[in-house]
């Protein structure tokens, strides 16, 4: 009997038949140009039987398009989007149940049906996300309720005065002086306090907004990191707070190692380790360092850094490596394992659900801020580099890792906590 390809990817025969359709191509016309039998052609277009790669190349010529756009596995992530969008319905339209087993052929013979409902599903979600975080805000932001409560107090102050000043001539004209000016001040307090909220009130009520500190933080470092006075992209106090903190580490950072110093031995040294040793730094110092300087062969570094509880404080992934939302996490990497295992440096390669290849180096420290009877804070880094060519390929001793659980395509994962919507088997 033969075996269909898995269904968790737009197959094959799937974009080919779609292609030669897309064309208005008669089946026998492209069997014929591309050395087949039309039946066998037939077979191949209803997913029954496997197309090698050079088979695929020859029916690609002939439909006038890249080989690549006919191979398998290039949709997964409209997949996952389509059956999230099914997996978000709301209680009222359960009954509908969608076929989420023809994702794969509703995503090739409708692309741009595909994309509508996608991008519905995400405005939906964008607009629930915005409605509680403006209920939320609304209710407990001190930053938003401080500064409503300076509006209506300006407003009464303007209102005071101006009343003064228009209900009776007695006032001397050293006092209607006094009164002037303070309506002046009052009503620049009013405008530059009003400013400010309208500027925080759109900061999440676009599209794509940012809900929390941390996400506003990262957005500012990926700005660049400009003086927190002048980021628009800081509009929290406790992202202020954060990204203010975030510069002076940096600061005391460089100041412990600076750029110089830094540069001249990495460009020489490629082992982090060696680095450290060299310049007689702690291994932890050398590893922000090189994430914040980027180096000759540091170019492309991440850094990622968590607490003791998990949680990831600082995000910088290096390119192309699979980061989910601020909150969530994959508990294969070997950044939790260093929690385990302070004050020694792990080396890992790791593996993206897509193939890519990524070198990691892990480290903790802990710490004991509040002396002998304080508690034990640890904390765990790990700094992030593509990998070379050829590095650890067949390698047993790399990690299979994901994003999170929710959105990892992993069918067999030893760590999962809940099932994917991608629906792997």
């Amino acid at each position: 009997m033969s075996q269909r390809a898995p269904t968790t990817h737009v197959l094959t025969g799937t974009r080919i038949r779609e292609r030669r359709l897309a064309l208005s191509r008669r089946q026998a016309d492209v069997a014929r140009a591309a050395g087949i039998s039309p039946a066998y052609l037939n077979l191949i277009e209803h997913n029954r039987r496997p197309v090698g790669e050079e088979l695929v190349q020859r029916l690609a010529e002939v439909l006038e398009v890249p080989s690549e756009e006919l191979a398998e596995g290039r949709e997964e992530a409209r997949i996952a989007a389509l059956r999230e969008a099914a997996a978000r319905l709301p209680d009222a339209a359960r009954g509908l149940a969608p076929e989420l087993g023809q994702t794969p052929e509703f995503l090739a013979r409708f692309p741009g049906w595909a994309a509508v409902l996608v991008a519905t599903a995400r405005r939906s979600e964008a607009l629930e996300r915005q409605l509680v975080a403006l209920s939320d805000r609304m209710t407990q932001d001190p930053y938003l309720l401080t500064t409503l409560h300076e509006v209506l107090s300006a407003v009464t102050s303007v209102r005071s005065t101006a009343s003064i000043l228009s209900e009776g001539d007695e006032v001397s004209p050293e006092w209607r002086a006094r009164f002037h000016a303070n309506l002046n001040e009052d009503s620049l307090r009013l405008s530059t306090t009003a400013q400010a909220l309208v500027r925080y009130i759109d900061s999440f009520e676009t599209d794509g907004a940012i809900f929390t500190p941390q996400e506003e933080v990262e957005a500012w470092m990926a700005a660049g990191a400009p003086p927190v006075d002048e980021a628009d992209d800081l509009a929290s106090d406790a992202a202020r707070a954060m990204a203010q903190e975030h510069l002076d580490c940096a600061a005391a950072d460089r100041a412990l190692l600076p750029d110089v110093a830094l540069a001249e031995v990495a460009a020489a040294e490629p082992d982090p380790l060696r680095i450290a040793a060299r310049l007689g730094r702690p291994l932890d110092l050398v590893m922000r360092r090189l994430a914040a300087l980027r180096p000759w062969r540091f170019e492309r570094a991440g850094l990622l850094v968590c607490d003791g509880s998990g949680a990831l404080t600082l995000r910088q992934p290096a390119p192309g490596f699979p980061l989910p939302r601020p909150g969530d996490s994959c508990p294969l990497w070997p950044l939790y394992q260093a929690l385990a295992a302070p004050q020694t440096a792990m080396a890992h390669l790791v593996v993206a659900p897509d193939g890519r290849r990524f070198s990691t180096l892990s480290h903790a420290t802990r710490s004991q801020p509040d002396g002998t009877g304080g508690p034990v804070l640890t904390r765990a880094q790990m700094l992030i580099l593509p990998a070379e060519a050829g590095q650890g390929a067949g390698s047993e001793a790399s990690i299979a890792i994901g994003p999170a659980c929710r959105i990892c395509p992993r069918p067999d994962c030893p760590a999962r906590r809940e099932p994917s919507i991608l629906g792997m088997r």
